[in-house]
C-alpha cells in the first residue's frame, strides 16, 4: 500500500509542495505550539451546536465547489456522504454491536452506552448540547473541529483569521501535535476512554491506528493550497508519521501507570500488551529470550506492545543517532521494571518525557531526502533484524515505510516508483491475517523492498 506515491502532480501538490519547502527551510517554523494544549473537542466547556449549523447550501452544505472561496463548500456533503465517521454511531446498532454490549453486561444497549459513545459519537454531556444537537450525527464536524458555540458565527467575519477562530474554540487540527491527541483519542485512547481488554475480549475488532496513513486515505474536504499554507500550519508526511508515533507512546505511558486504567482487577491493563503472544496454540513456542531493544524477557511474562516504541526508536535514530541509542536504552529499562526490576512509574515516565521532548527534536529538524532515506532504511533493517517478530510491531512498520518512502519519492529519492509501490502491495499482503503472519516471510518482503531505497 502506496497512497501517497500513486497521486499524480497536480496544482495541489504544487502549492502543498512549496509550502513544505519554506518550512523545511525554516527549521524553527514548525516548533511546538500552546495549540497542542487546547483542550480536546470533547473536553471543551462550550455548547455543541449540532452538524445542521453547518449543513446550509450558502455554509458548507453546498453541492459543488465555490469558485472564489478559499474553502471548497462542500464539506458536509463528503462528510455525509464518504466519510466513515459519520457513520460511527449506526455502528452501534447493528448485531455484533450489541451482542458486545450483552457480552460486557452493560444496562443500556450499545447505542445508549457511555463506554460505546465516547468514540462512536461526539458525547458531550446534555447541559453542552445545543438544540439541534443529535447524538446519531455520529463524529460530527464539532466532534473534530471543536463545539462552535463561540466561533460560530465570527469565523465568517470579513476580519476573521484562523487565529482568532482558535482564540473563540475551534480546535487547531491543522496542528500536527493537536491533531495526533484528537485521533489517537479515539483510535488508540487516553485516560478517558479506551478499548480495553475486557472490551476487545466481548467482541471489538483489535485497534489499528497510524496517523499519516489515516490522514490520507480518509476523504479530503480541504485543498492544501498557496491560500490554505499562508493561513494554517503544512506539514509533511515524515513528520506527522513521526509525531503520531511519539504522542502514540506518551499516551502508553500514561495509560500504563495510570492507577484506574493502567489495572483490571488483578491483571494489568493486558490490551497494552502484545495480543499474540498470548493468542497463539500452545504447540506454537514464540518466546525468546530478548525482545527487540535486547531485554531479557522470562518465559510466561506477558510481554508489552511495543510496536509504537520499535517506531519512536526509529524516528529518533534518523533525527540524531546518539538520541536514538538512548531512547532504546531507556525502553529497556522500561521492559525490565515491566518484568519487576525497577520502578515502572519511574521508567514510564522518563519514556514519555523522551517521547515529548523528541517531538521538538522533529519540530526543529531540517528534514531532508537523507534524513528521509536513513529513517526509511532503519524502518526496515529493524525489520530484518528481526524485531518484527510481533504482528503489531510489523503492521506499524508497514505503515511507516510508506509514509517515509512515500514522501521520499516525492522529493525523487526513489529512482523506482513503481517497483517500491509493488514491494509495498507485496509487503502489506504478509500481514493480510494476522493470525497467520509469518516473520520469515514479512523479512523476506522487506529485503525486496530495501533494494527500491537504496539510492
Amino acid at each position: 500500500m502506496n497512497i501517497h506515491l500513486n497521486t499524480h502532480l497536480s496544482t495541489q501538490f504544487f502549492y502543498r509542495a512549496m509550502a513544505v519547502l519554506a518550512l523545511l527551510l525554516n527549521p524553527y517554523a514548525m516548533a511546538q505550539t500552546p495549540l497542542a494544549a487546547q483542550p480536546l473537542p470533547y473536553q471543551s466547556a462550550h455548547q455543541t451546536l449540532g452538524t445542521v449549523t453547518c449543513a446550509s447550501s450558502l455554509c458548507h452544505g453546498a453541492i459543488k465547489t465555490w469558485h472564489g472561496s478559499n474553502v471548497l463548500q462542500n464539506e458536509y456533503i463528503t462528510w455525509s456522504r464518504t466519510d466513515k465517521h459519520a457513520k460511527a454511531y449506526n455502528k452501534l446498532l447493528n448485531t455484533k454491536s450489541q451482542l458486545i454490549a450483552k457480552n460486557l453486561g452493560l444496562k443500556q444497549p450499545a447505542h445508549e452506552s457511555k463506554i460505546c459513545l465516547d468514540c462512536h459519537a461526539h458525547y458531550v454531556p446534555e447541559d453542552r448540547r445545543g438544540e439541534r444537537f443529535k447524538i446519531s450525527d455520529g463524529i460530527t464536524c464539532e466532534g473534530c473541529h471543536g463545539p462552535a458555540e463561540k466561533w460560530v458565527k465570527s469565523h465568517v467575519a470579513p476580519d476573521a483569521t484562523h487565529a482568532t477562530n482558535i482564540e473563540d474554540g475551534l480546535y487547531p487540527a491543522d496542528d500536527a501535535v493537536a491533531r495526533a491527541k484528537l485521533c489517537l483519542a479515539c483510535h488508540y485512547g487516553n485516560k478517558d476512554k479506551l478499548v480495553t481488554h475486557r472490551i476487545m475480549a466481548a467482541g471489538h475488532p483489535r485497534m489499528s491506528f497510524e496517523l499519516d496513513t489515516f490522514t490520507e486515505i480518509a476523504p479530503k474536504h480541504f485543498v492544501v493550497d498557496e491560500d490554505y499554507a499562508a493561513r494554517k500550519n503544512v506539514w509533511d508526511g515524515v513528520k506527522v508519521w513521526a509525531i503520531g508515533q511519539t504522542i502514540a507512546v506518551a499516551s502508553t505511558m500514561d495509560i500504563l501507570i495510570d492507577e484506574k486504567r493502567g489495572r483490571d482487577g488483578v491483571f494489568p491493563e493486558l490490551v497494552l500488551f502484545d495480543c499474540h503472544a498470548c493468542h497463539h496454540a500452545m504447540s506454537e513456542s514464540r518466546w525468546k529470550p530478548k525482545n527487540a531493544f535486547g531485554a531479557s524477557i522470562s518465559p510466561g511474562l506477558v510481554r508489552l506492545n511495543d510496536g509504537n516504541l520499535l517506531m519512536l526508536r526509529a524516528v529518533a535514530f534518523a533525527v540524531e543517532p546518539a538520541l536514538g541509542e538512548s531512547i532504546a536504552a531507556q525502553i529497556r529499562r522500561l521492559h525490565r521494571a515491566i518484568a519487576g526490576d525497577g520502578d515502572l512509574k519511574t521508567e514510564a515516565l522518563q519514556v514519555k518525557k523522551m517521547a515529548n521532548d523528541l517531538i521538538a527534536a522533529i519540530s526543529n529538524k531540517r528534514i531532508d531526502a537523507s534524513t528521509i532515506r536513513r529513517a526509511a532504511l532503519r524502518l526496515v533493517d529493524d525489520g530484518l533484524e528481526g524485531y518484527y517478530a510481533d504482528y503489531s510491531a510489523a503492521e506499524q512498520a508497514a505503515m511507516a515505510i510508506g509514509s517515509v518512502g512515500g514522501f521520499l519519492g516525492k522529493q525523487a529519492g526513489i529512482k523506482n516508483v513503481a517497483a517500491f509501490n509493488l514491494g509495498m502491495l507485496k509487503l502489506n499482503d504478509a500481514l493480510a491475517n494476522d493470525e497467520r503472519y509469518k516473520p520469515a516471510e514479512f523479512e523476506a518482503r522487506l529485503r525486496i523492498l530495501r533494494s527500491t531505497i537504496v539510492p
